[in-house]
């Protein structure tokens, strides 16, 4: 499972014309699956993101997690992560979960952030979304279940 957070001062994903979700402080999560994720794998993500120390605190250094912050998370379904680009021209998306564990381990994942008391917005998993945000700092950083 991978993930790429970005750390943001609004996000909003759209659908069509209509806001599917939106926050104010917080990070845009892409989430992509592969299908060999488990209950583990999401549990470590999961623990990791929201612990990750990457907001400022009061002399302006990144010493401050999500939880600390009472930060939001914009969460999105992204199977393009596994996308595999080392032969042609057009990438192979053969690494990435087939939908219905894609959906359920999104939906695990969603969920156990919750858990945490964290509030979490989505898009719609399977539709055409417009994902805006404004990145602070910029701070982009890349998580992935299996080099833990």
């Amino acid at each position: 499972m991978k993930a790429v957070i970005q750390r943001a001062k609004d996000a909003r994903v759209m659908v069509g014309d209509k806001i599917a979700g939106e926050i104010d402080n917080g990070y845009v999560v892409l989430l992509g699956v592969t299908h060999e994720d488990t209950l583990e794998d999401v549990k470590y993500l999961v623990n990791k993101m929201v612990h990750l120390r990457v907001f400022e605190d009061e002399n302006e250094k990144m010493n401050l997690s999500l939880m600390d912050v009472g930060g939001s998370i914009l969460s999105i379904s992204q199977f393009t992560l596994f996308a595999d680009t080392r032969k042609g021209r057009r990438p192979n998306f053969i690494q990435a979960a087939r939908p219905d564990h894609a959906k359920s381990m999104y939906e695990m994942f969603n969920q156990l952030v919750r858990e945490q008391g964290v509030t979490v917005e989505t898009g719609i998993f399977g539709e055409m979304m417009n994902v805006s945000f404004t990145n602070v700092g910029p701070v982009t950083i890349t998580l992935d279940s299996k080099e833990n």
